[in-house]
C-alpha cells in the first residue's frame, strides 16, 4: 500500500536522523570528558573508533548481519589496542551505544542462529573489555556501562522479535480465515454455474427433438457456461492450499443495501451503478464486493468514531467493479488508523485471488478512504 510504504519510509528517515543526533551528542560528550580526565591528546582514537561503529549502526538496514560483524570487529580491535597502547578503556560509551543498536537490531530481525551468534559476539566484547581494563579490582564504570548496553539490546531485541512473531501469526490467522470463507463460498459459486449448465442441457435435449437446427447454439451456451464455471472456481481455489479447509458450507448472499441499513454508526449513503444490483454480478465478484464494504464499515466504527457520514460508492466499468468507502472523520494520527489493520490483510488476500487491487489511506484534509478494484471475467462482461 502506497500510504503505508510512504509513512514507513518517512518514519525510517526521521528515526535515522534522530539516532544520528544521539550518536553525535554521545561522541561530543565522550571527547569532552576524556580531554578533561586523560588529556587533550587521548580523545581522538576513541572518538574515531566510536564514530566508525556509530556509522555502521546507521547503515545496518542494508545488511544487518554484516553490519553487526563489522561493528563487533571494530570494537574487538579497539579493546585490544586500548590495553596495549595505554588508551582509555574500550568500548567507549559512544561505541557501546552503537554496539547496542547493532546487537538489538540483529537479535530482532536475523534468523535464530545468526542472531544468537551476534548476541554471543556482543557478550564476548563485554568480557574482553573487562579482562583488558586498566584496573586491579572491581568492574570499571565503562565496562559496567558496556554490559548494561549489551543486556538492554538483548532484552529489547527479543521483545521486538516476539512482537513481530505475534504480528506475523495474526496475519497468517487472518489469511487462513479468509481462505475458509472462500472455501465456503466456493459451494455457492459452483452451484450457480452448474445449475446454469444443467438447465441449458435440459433445454438442449428438448431442442434436439423439436428444433435440431438450434442445437449448436445450445451446445455453445453450455460450453461457455462450463468455461465460466471453471474460470470462477480457479480464481477462488487459488488460495485454498490447506487440506483442513476442505469442509464447505453455504453462505447466504446479502444485498449491500441490507448491509448498509444494519450498520450501527454514522449515516451511510450507498451509491450503486444505476439500477444494477450486486445479484447481477458474478457470484465471486458479488461476495468480494460485499466483504470489502463490510470490512470497511467495520473499520469506520472502530477507528473513526467521530465521523459524521460515510459514502459507499460502487461503480462498474467494462473491466472491473470499483468499490470505494469514504468517511469524513477529523484527522487523527496515522498510527492509530493503521493499528490492528488485519481486516485489510483479509481483504487484500481475497482481492489478490481475483487479480484485484486494494488501496487505503487518509484523504486530503480529513477522512479515510478504502478503494478496491475487482476484475470482472471476460465472459461475465458479455
Amino acid at each position: 500500500m502506497h500510504v503505508r510504504e510512504w509513512t514507513a519510509r518517512r518514519a525510517g528517515v526521521a528515526a535515522g536522523a534522530g539516532l544520528g543526533a544521539v550518536f553525535a551528542s554521545a561522541l561530543a560528550l565522550q571527547a569532552s570528558l576524556i580531554a578533561e580526565s586523560w588529556g587533550a591528546g587521548y580523545w581522538q582514537v576513541g572518538c574515531a573508533s566510536g564514530a566508525t561503529v556509530c556509522v555502521i549502526a546507521l547503515m545496518r538496514r542494508r545488511d544487518r548481519a554484516w553490519a553487526a560483524v563489522a561493528g563487533l570487529a571494530v570494537a574487538a580491535v579497539a579493546v585490544v589496542a586500548a590495553r596495549f597502547v595505554h588508551l582509555p578503556a574500550e568500548p567507549s560509551p559512544a561505541m557501546t551505544l552503537g554496539l547496542s543498536v547493532l546487537v538489538g537490531s540483529a537479535v530482532r530481525a536475523l534468523p535464530t542462529l545468526p542472531a544468537c551468534a551476534v548476541a554471543a559476539g556482543g557478550l564476548a566484547v563485554v568480557v574482553g573489555g573487562l579482562l583488558t581494563a586498566h584496573t586491579s579490582s572491581g568492574v570499571p564504570p565503562v565496562t559496567a556501562l558496556n554490559g548494561a548496553g549489551w543486556l538492554a539490546a538483548l532484552v529489547i531485541g527479543l521483545c521486538l522479535r516476539l512482537l513481530a512473531a505475534r504480528g506475523l501469526a495474526a496475519v497468517k490467522e487472518v489469511r487462513r480465515d479468509e481462505r475458509l470463507r472462500l472455501a465456503r463460498e466456493l459451494h455457492d459459486v459452483a452451484a450457480h454455474h452448474i445449475t446454469g449448465i444443467v438447465l441449458q442441457s435440459q433445454a438442449a435435449r428438448l431442442l434436439a427433438r423439436k428444433q435440431p437446427e438450434r442445437l449448436d447454439d445450445a451446445l455453445e451456451g453450455i460450453e461457455a457456461a462450463g468455461s465460466d464455471a471453471l474460470a470462477a472456481m480457479r480464481r477462488l481455489v487459488g488460495l485454498l492450499r490447506d487440506a483442513d479447509d476442505a469442509a464447505l458450507a453455504t453462505l447466504g448472499a446479502e444485498r449491500l443495501s441490507d448491509l448498509v441499513e444494519r450498520f450501527d454508526g454514522p449515516a451511510v449513503r450507498l451509491r450503486l451503478p444505476g439500477d444494477e444490483e450486486e445479484s447481477g454480478w458474478p457470484p465471486e465478484v458479488a461476495s468480494t464486493v460485499h466483504r470489502i464494504v463490510q470490512e470497511a464499515l467495520t473499520n469506520v466504527s472502530r477507528h473513526a468514531p467521530h465521523a459524521r457520514s460515510v459514502l459507499v460508492d460502487v461503480s462498474r466499468d467494462r473491466d472491473a467493479v470499483v468499490v470505494e468507502v469514504v468517511d469524513d472523520a477529523p484527522p487523527v494520527p496515522l498510527r492509530r488508523r493503521l493499528r490492528g489493520g488485519y481486516g485489510l490483510v483479509g481483504m487484500r488476500e481475497r482481492l489478490e485471488a481475483l487479480g484485484g487491487t486494494l488501496r487505503a489511506g487518509p484523504r486530503p484534509g480529513a477522512g479515510w478512504s478504502v478503494r478496491a478494484t475487482v476484475p470482472v471475467p471476460v465472459r461475465e462482461r458479455r
